[in-house]
């Protein structure tokens, strides 16, 4: 893929494009994006063109820096090795491109130790921080870079990334995955690869049409299996307020061609007859502050107990 086939991103790819042509990129970036939102992507291929190359395959001058997979953070003494890494010549070339992934999980002793070397690099490296959490990075380094913030995609983005790699699928299924993916084609490929979006669809869905008559320790039980979910929280309130979404639109006008889970078109009309306007707006609500307890790092399994509890009282 070259870099101008990368969908979305226009400013920061033309930003860079007129910065390497003109020789005048910075020598540290940071690019700041939410998991899935094409960091990684975008990264390498600035890495192509700094190099020179225009074939999509690795490199040696050009550095994919992971942590290490039995650690949650980056420490100190990774820091050293990739510092090691940094200071050596460029092997094919007369440059040399470290794209450093989850820079946000560096540690703040970690981030004081790679200070200089973000400063005051070997001549000819660039550094590309890959970031979903900002507000974590030191301001002493963040001043040293330049830092570009991916956007989610828009709608018709969307779609040209759905059509240029899952042409097979459906109108109704893609309704249903630019719903949930939010602009991040990251989360489009995990709902079309991952059995779990299913599952989270086919639970959120079940808990809504018992949430009445349902007893309380019936309506617990989905506790667990919402908290099972460890790494789909959000998604499982977004599939939530998708359904809350669509019934206030048919409740309102009855228009099928609005709803978005089309294919659960039966169970919509089944919710709208179901629940009061007022019971819908009570359970958005409810669910806007468990992904507010969620942000707090509430414990999930008690945040969706207590949102069930509340949604069945509401």
């Amino acid at each position: 893929m070259s870099f101008e086939d990368i969908i979305g991103h226009s400013n920061i790819k033309n930003q860079i494009t007129k910065a390497i042509q003109l020789d005048k990129l910075s020598h540290a970036h940071i690019l700041v994006g939410e998991d899935g939102i094409g960091k990684s992507l975008l990264a390498k291929n600035i890495g192509f063109m700094i190099l020179g190359k225009n074939e999509e395959r690795q490199y040696v001058d050009l550095v994919e820096w992971q942590m290490d997979k039995n650690k949650s953070t980056i420490g100190v003494s990774s820091i050293r090795i990739l510092i090691e890494e940094i200071n050596k010549k460029p092997f094919e070339g007369d440059k040399k491109v470290i794209i450093i992934y989850h820079a946000h999980k560096m540690t703040v002793q970690a981030q004081n130790a790679f200070l200089k070397t973000i400063e005051e690099p070997p001549k000819n490296v660039t550094i590309l921080l890959l970031c979903e959490n900002l507000e974590v990075i030191l301001d002493t380094i963040k001043s040293r870079c330049q830092i570009h913030k991916l956007k989610n995609l828009n709608i018709d983005e969307m779609k040209e990334f759905l059509s240029k790699n899952y042409s097979d699928l459906s109108i109704d299924t893609i309704k249903v995955i630019l719903a949930f993916s939010d602009g991040i084609p990251g989360k489009a490929e995990k709902f079309i690869k991952d059995n779990n979006f299913k599952d989270i669809r086919d639970i959120t869905l079940e808990i809504l049409l018992k949430l009445n008559n349902a007893k309380t320790e019936e309506l617990l039980k989905y506790e667990k299996k919402l908290s099972n979910q460890k790494d789909n929280f959000y998604e499982i309130l977004t599939a939530f307020l998708s359904y809350i979404r669509d019934t206030i639109i048919y409740k309102e006008v009855e228009e099928e061609n609005l709803i978005i889970n089309i294919d659960k078109l039966l169970n919509i009309k089944e919710l709208a007859n179901i629940f009061s306007f007022n019971k819908l707006n009570g359970i958005i609500n409810i669910i806007n502050d468990t992904r507010e307890n969620l942000d707090r790092n509430v414990n999930p399994a008690l945040a969706f107990e207590v949102m069930l509890l509340k949604m069945q009282e509401v």
